[in-house]
């Protein structure tokens, strides 16, 4: 569950359930929360949620009066996280400060499993929201990330983490600093799935001239089985046809032309792009969708 607990201690409120074991919390401004939550028992894959009181969240053997076990019943994630990709999320923060520049007010979770930050693009569609994950452009920290604060005054992100069960990272625990260097940020923070295809924003530009020739996108997708058995192998899946490809006149924004997409639980986009520098630079994006925009 989701407690509130007042200031003086005498009262504990229970805002949301259906959770099986999340790992931190992030408090929005309007009254809902970002949580993550960990794969296992009605928890077909690891998940992203976006929390509102009153709501329900999948884990029908934990706290709660709702008894109705169809996917319906419960409230979406943002994203369903495939193991590969990451296989236990820590905690979400918001990009604070200046000095990081094109990302700054973006969404980041943290990775126990793997020792990664990822930037977390999202969009509202009516009721819900949906969006991905992409990881950050930095080394492999040594052992999990959990917690997250930006510095006030200097902007720089501080990072604690440890190993204790079923995580990629080893080293038993640590405390990192992550501090920007001014070097462009290439990495999608605008992510909105389309009746036409996928719409992905960058923090910074990419190269335009050529741009059907220097780059490459793959696109697969498959669905998953919410059930009382332990997480969910991947169902049906399958490479979606990638029939053209298109960038803004300020290189920020690409289009990427899917006839065939549809709502899916999960779905993986590899892009391969060039840079202002002439660099390429390779990426992958994780991500669901509930609704397609117009």
């Amino acid at each position: 569950t989701l407690l509130r607990v007042s200031k003086d201690g005498f009262k504990t409120d229970i805002l949301a359930t259906g959770f099986r074991a999340p790992n931190g919390v992030l408090v929005n401004g309007d009254g809902t929360f970002f949580m993550t939550d960990q794969e296992g028992f009605w928890l077909p894959k690891n998940r992203i949620n976006w929390v509102r009181p009153g709501r329900f969240y999948g884990n029908i053997w934990g706290f709660t009066d709702v008894t109705d076990t169809s996917d319906a019943a419960m409230e979406p994630p943002i994203c369903w996280i495939t193991n590969d990709f990451d296989r236990s999320p820590g905690e979400m923060i918001r990009v604070e400060g200046d000095a990081w520049r094109s990302l700054k007010g973006s969404l980041l979770n943290l990775s126990y499993g793997h020792g990664r930050i990822y930037v977390v693009p999202y969009e509202k569609i009516g009721d819900r929201m949906q969006g991905g994950m992409c990881a950050l452009p930095l080394p492999v920290f040594p052992s999990g990330t959990m917690r997250g604060r930006f510095h006030p005054k200097n902007g720089r992100l501080y990072v604690c983490g440890m190993y204790a069960w079923a995580g990629n990272q080893t080293k038993p625990g640590g405390f990192y600093r992550i501090r920007p260097t001014g070097k462009p940020f290439e990495v999608p923070v605008g992510l909105k799935a389309k009746k036409e295809g996928m719409e992905i924003t960058f923090a910074d530009p990419l190269e335009k001239g050529d741009f059907e020739k220097n780059s490459r996108f793959k696109v697969t997708v498959w669905g998953l089985k919410r059930s009382a058995d332990y997480g969910s192998k991947h169902l049906n899946e399958h490479e979606l046809e990638v029939t053209r490809r298109s960038i803004s006149a300020d290189g920020l924004t690409v289009f990427v032309t899917i006839p065939k997409l549809a709502p899916t639980m999960g779905m993986e986009i590899e892009y391969t792009l060039k840079t202002l520098s002439g660099a390429m630079v390779q990426g992958r994006i994780h991500n669901s969708i509930q609704t397609l925009g117009d």
